[in-house]
Order: C-alpha cells, then structure tokens, then sequence
C-alpha cells in the first residue's frame, strides 16, 4: 500500500483498525508520517488511557534525574509518613518504587476496588489502603491501574510540586507538547463520558478531587505528542540538542525485569513499558482500545498511535510492523 491506499483502508475498516483516530511518525525529530481520520485533526487530543502509565515512567526518572527521589529501592512509605499503616499490616513497608514500576507491588484483594477509590476525596490515599496484604511480597506481576496512583503521590511528595506542572515544566512543554490542565471533575457519570465519549478532547489530564493526576489513566494527547515522547525514549532523553532525561534512567527504565504471559502477548516488562520482542530493540508504552507509544531502534523511528474507545484491543505493534513500517522512508 501506498500512503493514500493506507489512508482508505483505516477509513474505511470495520475491524481492529475502526477506532484509530491518528497515526504520528518521528525520525531525527522530523515527522515523516502523520494522517488523521473520523473526524480528529492531527493535534486533537485523545484520552489515550494506559499509555499515561509510561509518561509517569517518563516522570519518575525526571524527579530521579533532579535529585528528588534517590532510587528506585526506595521505600513507598517513606513519602507518605502520615498515613496511617492498618493495625497488624507488614507488608506495606517493605514495598518500594521499584514494586510500583514492574507491576510487582503486592495489593489486598483479588480486584482492583474501582468505586472505592475513584469515588474517594484522595484517590492517592484509596490505593494505599489497597497496598500490602498477607502474602507479602512474592515478586508476582499484577497488573493494576489503581495500584499506580501511588506513583502520582510519590512524585508530589518528593518533588512539592502537583504531577501536572511537573509535567508540563520538565515534560510537555521542552517536547513542543501543549501545555495541559487538569480535567476538574470526577464524579462517575463524567469518569464514564471520559471513557466512552468518541469525540475529540482539550489537552487535560483526569485528576482527582485533591488535584493530583490518575497515574494509571486519564492523560489526553495527540498521535503526534506520543511520537515525540517515543522519540525521546529513541534518542535516550534529548530533543532538540537539549537533554530532558538522562540516558541512564532510559535505559534502565526500558531494561526487561519480568516475562509475561499469554495475557499480555509474551512480551517482556521493564518500568511500565514493554519490550515485544526479547531479541530486537523494540519497546512500547500500550494502553486499552490500541494507544500506543511504540519506538524502535533498529529503524530508528519512534510512531503513536491513538484511538477512541474500542474493547478487546490490548495493542497495536503488529499493525504498526505490518501496516505502518512499509509506508515509511527507510532509514538511512
């Protein structure tokens, strides 16, 4: 396929490729590729749901890189010592940065409690009466949205400054990426709006009552923001001459820790983004309904891809290998 024949077959899809609304490619911080379709304009943001977790990845290894935060092995607790530990709860003080960042932290329960915490005054607070448990800690993967919120608390407490002006100052802005806001408001039927709705979005962030970001969802943005935030995990954290992350969080945040399961495609899993294949540098930031961040070393391309809600879609990096690749300029 040509340009314009890829064109017409995402339009006219009926399939997994339905719900894309942009399709952004970087190479040497120039974009080679970028289209939009059902109504988006290339800049239009979209809820782009567990993609948000790989920019908090981003913004941990920012407050680690200030001097905010001393490592990984730091224990969770240390940045909340006002909260008040359960009476006969171990677990929670064993629990470090490092668990947050592999999906390894230990969480009471067998599901995610969604309506506790995101019905609560201080979602940050909901999931830390989630952390710990009996079991302790058994280096397990589970997945969990909520457990990340702790992320966002964590960088608040150690930096003094709210997740999104960290992000806009250090993040955002230095990429050319909009300045964003926070959404304002989180009662259910507005969380439901924010899922569903399949229009076009402001450059937000959904936040709780306490004006902290949801860590695990929530962040809005462009098929064209993604790639240049891929496009810095590319360049191992410079943009533009200017250095915003160091190489050393890069590589350490996109180093496998884990093996997954069938569940979630074999892949491998550093902090908060995977790695596809075990032998090509290839990695991914992946949220539901097929957002993604996906960069790629050896073509030396960095490509996002956004779309409105659509279940049942976990990621696209074979569509983008398939579909995306072959329609690009090869590297030189």
């Amino acid at each position: 396929m040509n340009k314009e024949e890829f064109h017409q077959y995402i339009a006219e899809s009926t399939g997994n490729e339905s719900n894309i609304c942009q399709i952004c490619a970087i190479r040497d911080e120039k974009i080679i590729y970028e289209d939009s379709w059902r109504g988006f304009r290339e800049n239009d943001p979209v809820n782009v749901n567990s993609v948000t977790k790989g920019v908090m990845a981003l913004l941990t290894g920012i407050a680690i890189d200030q001097g905010a935060i001393k490592d990984v092995d730091v224990k969770v607790m240390d940045f909340f010592p006002d909260y008040q530990v359960k009476r006969g709860e171990k677990t929670i003080y064993d629990v470090t940065l490092r668990h947050l960042l592999t999906m390894t932290a230990p969480y009471k329960g067998k599901s995610e409690p969604w309506k506790k915490v995101c019905t609560s005054e201080d979602w940050t607070k909901a999931a830390l009466d989630m952390l710990g448990g009996r079991s302790g800690i058994t280096g397990e993967f589970r997945y969990a949205t909520l457990g990340i919120q702790i992320l966002a608390g964590i960088l608040e407490h150690a930096t003094g400054e709210k997740c999104i002006e960290l992000a806009n100052k250090n993040l955002f802005l230095p990429l050319g990426i909009p300045e964003h806001v926070l959404h304002g408001t989180s009662n259910k039927e507005d969380q439901f709006d924010f899922f569903m709705n399949k229009g076009p979005r402001k450059n937000e962030w959904y936040s709780d009552p306490q004006d902290t970001v949801t860590a695990g969802w929530g962040l809005c943005a462009s098929g064209r923001d993604l790639a240049k935030m891929g496009h810095l995990v590319l360049s191992e954290g410079i943009w533009e001459g200017k250095r915003i992350l160091s190489s050393d969080w890069i590589r350490e945040m996109t180093t496998p820790r884990l093996q997954l399961g069938k569940m979630f495609g074999n892949m491998e899993y550093g902090y908060l983004w995977y790695k596809p294949y075990a032998d090509r540098q290839v990695y991914a930031a992946i949220g539901d309904s097929g957002n993604i961040i996906y960069v790629n070393k050896e073509e030396n391309v960095a490509v996002g891809v956004t779309g409105t809600f659509k279940p049942r879609i976990f990621d696209r990096v074979q569509f983008i290998e398939e579909k995306v690749l072959p329609i690009l300029e090869p590297a030189k």
